[in-house]
């Protein structure tokens, strides 16, 4: 059972990353997207208000929800997608992804922006030698004749999407700037104190609101549940509101059987990935010999190239605790991971896709629930 809904603010949010903030002068920076455990809590949060559950004891561990679980030993709860989305003219919700780290997008001279794709490049067969840390037998590569500098701030629209998990490379009417999305509103806050119930002296701090343009939210899928399809929810720091809409149609979905067929694919997270062995995904095992096989949910392949950005933390509050979550170092969204020597069948390929990065005994029950290691599959 996985059904979705969209997520659409009805105030400014305050989407807090890792850093701490509170002191006198200190600064706090928003996040957007979020990281899914963001919606778990949300919806979480609703689901045991709506069931009427003593939100302390369950926080406590006294009680155990039919779907959600414990704390400590979740139920079937778990969000299985997460994305920033908008509403079109036509009330149908689109899905907007960060781009992958194998797309290249820079400024042309004209002032628009030109999308070009890394191709992994086996250096021995071509007689180059280039000397390297990375173990793998091909790197990400982009042939160009003059030298460029990536921009930021763009997402990739659902047309665009559908063209990239076809292994085709999106063009520049498929991205969406930031600015048309949502704008930063610097808010001022004060620090208090609880027990002479009032403000603290010398305690002012700033932080980044969100304030999301009509129509954009976050899509929020789910799998082991029935989600509310109406309402509101407590959304990001201080609880601002977001209202509950229901979703009927489904993402793009690459061609499963033509990625069979042709022996090879690409995994892209669209979640951070939480690996124990740092960006190396969750079945993945490398060889001396530079060979690195992967091996997950009846899927065999060879990992022969990755393009994976500069490791983020992963943290969060704890509120059943009343603490911060461990500080985990994460495989960013967007990273790529090209196989080849595939040997799946289109209902494994699905599978792996529904049931993400994790084993079947699952490495992190609470970071699965949460939406953590989610993946599209793509063609190449």
């Amino acid at each position: 059972m996985m059904n979705s809904v969209f997520l659409e603010p009805l105030d400014v949010l305050f989407l807090r990353g890792n850093k701490l903030f509170g002191d006198a002068g200190s600064f706090g920076e928003s996040l957007v997207p979020p990281w899914p455990s963001v919606a778990a809590g949300a919806l979480r949060s609703r689901l045991l208000a709506d069931d009427k559950f003593d939100l302390a004891a369950f926080a406590r561990g006294e009680v155990t929800h039919p779907v959600l679980g414990t704390p400590e030993r979740p139920g079937p709860f778990t969000i299985t997608a997460f994305h920033l989305a908008r509403r079109r003219g036509d009330g149908r919700i689109e899905i907007l992804v960060a781009p992958p780290a194998d797309l290249v997008i820079t400024q042309n001279q004209e002032g628009g922006i030109t999308v070009r794709s890394l191709k992994p490049t086996e250096f021995s067969q071509t007689g180059a030698k280039i000397q390297s840390s990375a173990f793998l037998p091909q790197l990400p590569v982009l042939a160009e004749t003059q030298r460029s500098k990536p921009i930021g701030g763009c997402w990739l629209g659902e047309a665009g999407w559908a063209k990239y998990l076809y292994g085709e490379t999106p063009t520049a009417e498929d991205f969406v700037q930031s600015s048309a999305l949502w704008s930063l509103d610097l808010r001022i806050g004060v620090g208090l104190d609880t027990a002479r119930r009032r403000a603290a002296d010398h305690r002012l701090f700033s932080t980044q609101a969100i304030a999301m343009q009509p129509g954009v939210g976050f899509l929020a899928a789910v799998q082991g549940a029935t989600l509310p399809t109406n309402g509101s929810v407590r959304l990001g720091g201080d609880g601002r509101a977001a209202a509950i809409h229901p979703v009927t149609t489904m993402p793009p979905a690459p061609n499963y059987e033509a990625i069979a067929a042709a022996g090879r694919c690409k995994l892209v997270l669209t979640t951070p990935g939480i690996f124990e062995q740092g960006w190396l995904p969750i079945g993945a095992k490398c060889q001396n010999d530079g060979t690195c096989c992967f091996e997950l949910m009846g899927i065999r392949a060879r990992i022969v190239s990755a393009a994976v950005p500069r490791a983020v933390v992963t943290s969060g509050w704890d509120v059943a605790k009343w603490q911060p979550k461990p500080a985990e170092h994460s495989a960013p969204t967007g990273s790529v991971y090209w196989l080849d020597e595939l040997d799946a069948t289109p209902d494994a390929l699905r599978k792996l896709a529904e049931h993400g990065l994790w084993s079947e005994s699952c490495e992190n029950p609470i970071r699965r629930a949460e939406g953590f290691n989610r993946i599209a599959i793509a063609a190449y």
